[in-house]
């Protein structure tokens, strides 16, 4: 049950904050958003606030932005159409309804003529007393209603594609960089909650871990592990971590007193099939804010950068799918970290938020950095890409990337079993 608590939440944050970086910055460069939804599937809640719904839905696997201009959300209306016009005082339209008249006896029915829902705003009809063309202005903020769902308009100023260049790109790429802050955030409060450690002089932090098995004790100063001479705590992490499942020699000063001993270290998961050695130890610390930001940027360059180590085995020819993992392997990965504590578990959300981020911003189809790249192109040819052009490409990038899914989980869920 923890665990699952630990998915749901590691998740929703993570995709609350990429979300909530497309909403405030299309917000921000004027851009209607009709949906700010967390997760997949049917809607479980929902409330509507300045023209955008927000929305908490099923299944805890993702999450949109639906902007206006993006892709055709308004229901066409066309000249012969027979609508109702709801009025205001000043006969300007505030409603037009599509269908299910009777149900609004205030509305007044009228045969569209002609309508404009994007530039101009208005709907021509023919007045039947007098045969006379009529025109009705229409609000920028009136909907449209069909089968008793109201949708509000969006004029081309509030559209995605009416935005200079710089702001359509900046509110793609706020997702990615919501998640790169979310990370950094995280790894700064765990240093300075943790400390930064001074040397390799040692803790022990954890119960029957292998340093204590080992016969290691608080206060040790480890100076090489398996034959390689470590001056710092990183310099011992690191090479703690290259042993994962393995026995090491372990070389400490006690007292003024050299020793040495032997330990057989413990794995962490901490990518699809990646495994780090742990002792089971943490350093000396101190807690100053300037070591805290200089650590957590560290971190931040070591989990931004990991993820290509993995890309680059796919020109190695090393490359396999246990290398990626779906929602099913993270959930795994999750139980391990909810077993070695709540910093690892957050430690955990602050590597998927980056992760997430770096993916996110791949010139791939259907992701933020594919639509990015669409834009780059139109910066360069100094016009967009077609919309039938580029909905056709993201369809097959969005496609393809649910195949890859469904490959991956399925091979999670085998791992499971296996």
């Amino acid at each position: 049950m923890n665990t699952l608590l630990a998915f749901i939440a590691i998740f929703s944050v993570l995709v609350f904050v990429h979300e909530w970086g497309h909403l405030y910055f299309a917000k921000k460069a004027g851009i209607l958003c009709y949906e700010f939804a967390i997760g997949m599937g049917p809607k479980l809640f929902a409330f509507e606030r300045n023209d955008t719904i927000y929305t908490i839905r099923l299944l805890p696997i993702g999450g949109y932005v639906r902007m206006a201009g993006e892709e055709p959300e308004q229901p066409t209306i066309r000249p012969g159409y027979e609508i109702g016009l709801v009025l205001d005082e000043k006969d300007t339209v505030k409603e037009l309804i599509v269908n299910n008249k009777s149900k609004h006896p205030e509305a007044q029915v009228v045969q569209v003529e002609r309508i404009d829902l994007v530039h101009d705003l208005f709907v021509e009809t023919i007045d039947e007393d007098t045969g006379e063309l009529v025109r009705y202005p229409i609000d920028e903020k009136a909907f449209i209603v069909q089968d008793e769902v109201a949708q509000i308009i969006a004029p081309w100023k509030r559209q995605f594609g009416s935005k200079p260049l710089p702001k359509r790109a900046m509110a793609i790429f706020a997702g990615p960089l919501m998640n790169f802050i979310l990370g950094f955030v995280i790894l700064l409060g765990l240093s300075l909650y943790q400390g930064v450690p001074l040397s390799s002089e040692i803790v022990i932090n954890v119960k029957n871990s292998p340093a204590e098995a080992a016969g290691l004790q608080d206060g040790d100063v480890i100076t090489a592990v398996n034959g390689v001479e470590v001056d710092s705590w990183k310099e011992m992490t690191t090479e703690v971590k290259k042993y994962p499942g393995e026995e090491v020699s372990i070389d400490y000063e006690r007292n003024g007193e050299a020793l040495q001993t032997n330990a057989t270290l413990s794995q962490v998961e901490v990518m699809p099939d990646e495994y780090e050695g742990f002792l089971g130890v943490s350093g000396v610390t101190e807690f100053s804010f300037l070591g805290s930001f200089q650590q957590a940027g560290n971190q931040f360059i070591t989990m931004a950068t990991s993820i290509f180590d993995t890309l680059g085995l796919i020109f190695t020819g090393q490359f396999s799918l246990d290398y990626i993992s779906g929602p099913v392997g993270i959930y795994d990965i999750t139980d391990q970290a909810v077993s070695l504590g709540m910093l690892t578990v957050i430690n955990f959300a602050a590597l998927l938020s980056i992760n997430l981020g770096v993916i996110n911003l791949m010139p791939i189809p259907a992701l933020d950095g594919g639509r990015l790249m669409f834009l780059a192109y139109e910066g360069i040819r100094g016009k967009p890409v077609s919309p039938e052009k580029e909905g056709a490409i993201q369809f097959i990038g969005f496609a393809l990337v649910m195949l890859l899914m469904i490959v991956v989980t399925w091979n999670d869920i085998s791992k499971l079993f296996s």
